[in-house]
């Protein structure tokens, strides 16, 4: 403390007490919270986070617009776009289930049948029925044993290596199982039928699962989901660019 400039303090105790310790810190430089620039808004939430931003805020219509990315899924909402220190950007998706995505459904993703029988055996309630689930189960977890057995049988009595893959695929497979899922996030259950296709190649067999009725759910609902939203967006009469890319 500066001693020719002396300070003087009033400080009163709280009832009862009789003795305190006051610490007085001197700092060099002032103690205050540098200024920094603000930080841009970046937003992603659901489909409709676009539209419920719009009726809750503010914004400066001229300088701002909306991009709707069908292929993405996604309705992408920016504000102040020449300020950049002010610029605000929200982001609509359309996602697809979490259930949906682990079966790995027209992704290209290998499963081995011990491993496709687990997931299903553990997913049992996507299925139809339990007799259904058990079925399948059954078959996929005997798959690997029913190939090799035909391999050796058939090489030993022919030795057409091509032919005799061939035969044991399209006597052993499971064909084909029927799934009630949905396919996006807060979507109905949907009955789809999937396709099973196996790679065989040596002792190794895989899977790989398809469904071209998802895909066609998929486009119908993205489409319809999208226009929704954006009719919805365009009752709100901002008057705001909305922009297809």
């Amino acid at each position: 403390m500066n001693n020719n400039n002396e300070n003087k303090f009033n400080i009163t105790l709280a009832p009862g007490t009789e003795k305190a310790e006051l610490i007085i810190r001197q700092l060099d430089e002032p103690n205050e919270v540098p200024v920094k620039a603000p930080l841009a808004l970046s937003i992603s939430g659901v489909i409709g986070s676009v539209k419920t931003f719009l009726e809750t805020r503010d914004i400066y219509v001229p300088e701002s617009h909306i991009l709707v990315d069908r292929e993405n899924m996604t309705i992408t909402l920016i504000v102040n776009e020449n300020n950049y220190y002010e610029k605000c950007q929200i982001v609509g998706k359309i996602e697809a289930h979490p259930s949906f995505q682990a079966f790995g459904i027209n992704t290209g993703k290998v499963w081995t049948p011990a491993k496709l029988g687990l997931f299903c055996k553990m997913n049992r309630a996507f299925f139809a029925s339990k007799e259904d689930n058990m079925r399948l189960v059954k078959e996929l977890m005997n798959f690997n044993g029913k190939v090799n057995s035909s391999i050796e049988t058939s090489l030993r009595e022919n030795g057409s290596k091509t032919d005799n893959f061939e035969q044991v695929v399209e006597s052993n497979i499971p064909a084909a199982f029927t799934l009630k899922i949905p396919i996006i996030k807060g979507g109905p259950v949907e009955t789809l039928e999937i396709e099973t296709f196996a790679d065989i190649d040596g002792r190794d067999v895989s899977f790989t699962l398809l469904s071209p009725g998802a895909n066609q759910t998929m486009e119908e609902i993205r489409n319809e989901v999208i226009d929704k939203e954006l009719e919805g967006i365009r009752s709100l009469n901002l008057g705001i660019t909305i922009i297809e890319v």
